[in-house]
């Protein structure tokens, strides 16, 4: 009842307000709202009520807006460089419950822990070591046989494969199931490294076991240049058939020898992991010396240009401070820049041990502009030679300087007073089709 008056009440105030009624008595306009008459009860009852009764206007409640959706950005991969040997997830499947035979030396690095080590940590069942021409720390010198001796930290048998033997035997590969080759190079064919990757893919063909290639950056690997091996004198410093530059890593390498079937008429069971974000145009700064007497970027880039006096009377430096940085020899004038070679840990007898060599400063060179030259300098070889007191003499050893040429040309080029041009533009044919067989193996962009 109480509900239905105060309903009556409100509405009827409503209508009045728009509809005031016409016999309606006028209000006094200064009375006082406290003292305004109220209607009475049966006033109320009696006043109308409107037919159709404003809609109350009402609110909706307000809806929240919908949340854009929030996509996380994109997951950015690294662009830093990752060696072969830091593709633990290609790498661990392939050597997962097998007998693995490690080739390494220093280089052989994950991060700052070394393969063995790594794989190790990893439960992978490591039998034994090869290594390499300068051992398995790295310390000996060149030409230095290197004997089998035990890894005093993991006990793991190290089988030189430069001493009496350079090729694993049967004997040797029969307890292992797959051989892993991880060895930083410098991309020059007459740097051994990769004669020994030859000898054990060929090892690995003939006995039906497994190779797995870490693959490495070249620093070198951003032109090629040099004569090509002629095949009468292929040795150790020239076992395979490119130019004395190749610019090809080592995976790449081996898998060329694969597909041209440069390591006889079988082919080995061959993986290759590659490194991430590399490019043959990627300057490449190696963190550890590759060999004693490659010490930093400037001999590993001078490298190609000056091994070739190793062929002659001139001292490339060993026994220095500046290996690959220096070059002279006691016959030259004594007005040039001298060095004394003595004994020192990788050249524990250099070449004129104790003498003082007169000859070329290069060690101020940017090594920078070096690279960016991309060829080998013949410049010093020829100087060198139109300089000795007796150039019959200058090619000391004639034999070993064809076997790092690849061929006698050069030494009779250079003889016969031949230019640079002339004997660079000699190179060019055979470098044309070695460039077409080279691309169809490269893991990377080409710096071309």
């Amino acid at each position: 009842m109480i509900r239905n008056l105060l309903f009556s009440f409100v509405w009827s105030i409503l209508f009045f307000t728009c509809n005031p009624p016409k016999n309606t008595t006028t209000v006094p306009q200064n009375i006082p709202i406290a003292e305004f008459p109220l209607p009475q009860k049966d006033t109320l009852a009696a006043l109308p009520i409107p037919e159709n009764p404003p809609t109350p206007i009402s609110t909706p409640a307000s809806t929240p807006p919908t949340p854009m959706p929030i996509t996380p950005p994109p997951r950015q991969e690294s662009k830093a460089l990752q060696v072969g040997a830091e593709q633990t997830a290609q790498l661990l499947p392939l050597l997962s419950h097998k007998k693995v035979a490690l080739v390494v030396n220093q280089t052989s690095l994950v991060e700052k822990k070394h393969l063995v080590d790594a794989l190790l940590a990893e439960s992978i069942d490591i039998v034994k070591v090869f290594a390499p021409e300068h051992g398995f720390r790295g310390i000996a010198a060149n030409g230095e046989k290197i004997a089998n001796t035990v890894d005093e930290k993991t006990g793991l048998p190290i089988i030189s494969l430069y001493g009496k033997t350079r090729k694993p035997t049967a004997e040797m590969l029969q307890d292992i199931d797959v051989l892993v080759f991880d060895i930083q190079d410098v991309g020059a064919r007459f740097y051994t490294y990769i004669s020994t990757l030859y000898y054990i893919m060929e090892a690995a063909a003939s006995y039906n076991k497994e190779v797995v290639v870490l693959d490495r950056p070249n620093p070198n690997g951003h032109y090629i240049d040099g004569c090509m091996l002629n095949p009468l004198y292929k040795s150790f410093v020239g076992m395979i058939n490119v130019p004395i530059v190749h610019g090809m890593t080592v995976g790449e390498i081996a898998k060329m020898l694969n597909g041209e079937h440069k390591i006889g008429d079988r082919t080995c069971k061959l993986s290759v992991i590659p490194c991430k974000n590399y490019s043959h145009k990627t300057p490449y700064s190696l963190s550890i010396k590759p060999s004693p007497n490659l010490p930093n970027d400037l001999a590993v880039y001078l490298y190609p240009s000056l091994c070739l006096f190793e062929g002659t009377i001139v001292s490339v430096g060993r026994g220095t401070d500046k290996q690959f940085q220096i070059i002279g020899a006691p016959e030259y004038n004594k007005s040039l820049y001298s060095f004394t070679p003595t004994p020192k840990e990788g050249a524990m007898s250099p070449p004129y041990n104790g003498q003082t060599c007169f000859g070329y400063d290069l060690s101020a060179l940017s090594a920078k502009d070096i690279r960016n030259q991309k060829g080998i300098e013949l410049k010093w070889l020829i100087q060198m030679y139109n300089e000795c007191p007796d150039k019959k003499k200058f090619f000391s050893n004639a034999n070993f300087f064809d076997q790092l040429a690849g061929n006698s040309s050069l030494r009779e080029q250079i003889i016969a007073g031949k230019s640079i041009a002339t004997i660079k533009a000699s190179w060019q044919e055979d470098l044309k089709a070695f460039q077409q067989v080279r691309k169809k193996y490269l893991l990377y962009p080409d710096f071309e």
